[in-house]
């Protein structure tokens, strides 16, 4: 079986940011899942780190982020609640990707707010955007509430025991075709 490759993109304007908390937890639950190596970290783009570069069509760097994103086995696309919907940093990377980008790849959608109000976000903006550009979405998303970032490894743990399974069986149907 080919090695498989967890990624997150977090479109938090502040690399390092409690969204990247998230996203890297839900990273490393994922690998763990798929039975990769104990202590793996999984590769992160930051978008807060590229500002300007996003709107530069010529940007090399932001090219190879793309194709990195666009080879994983599974990408863990991540941003706060942003004018009740995820940042324009993030759509503005995703610009970048066409209809096929993410064919083939497994994305798990999360997003981070501090209203409950606002947990359908992830469903009714982000899960669309991120089919749009043929991401497989086997599960729903994950939205954490702020009140729950300091008990974040327990909260990730029960929406893995729900979605691992279709997250692994989708993995690895992949990994062997």
């Amino acid at each position: 079986m080919e090695p498989f490759r967890v990624l997150t993109v977090v479109g938090n304007p502040r690399a390092g940011s409690r969204t990247s908390a998230v996203a890297d937890e839900v990273a490393r639950q994922v690998v763990a899942l798929l039975g990769g190596p104990e202590g793996a970290e999984p590769d992160s783009v930051e978008l807060g780190t590229l500002g300007g570069e996003l709107f530069d069509r010529s940007s090399a760097r932001v090219a190879e982020l793309v194709g990195r994103v666009s080879s994983a086995s599974v990408v863990v696309v991540a941003s706060p609640v942003f004018k009740a919907t995820y940042t324009a940093l993030l759509k503005a990377f995703l610009e970048w990707f066409d209809r096929t980008s993410l064919r083939g790849v497994v994305v798990a959608p999360v997003m981070v707010g501090a209203a409950a109000h606002h947990a359908l976000a992830v469903e009714t903006y982000l899960r669309p955007l991120l089919v749009e550009l043929g991401g497989v979405l086997p599960t729903r998303g994950l939205y954490v509430l702020e009140d729950q970032l300091d008990d974040l490894g327990p909260t990730v743990a029960r929406w893995v025991a729900e979605s691992g399974d279709a997250i692994r069986r989708t993995v690895l149907r992949g990994s062997s075709s």
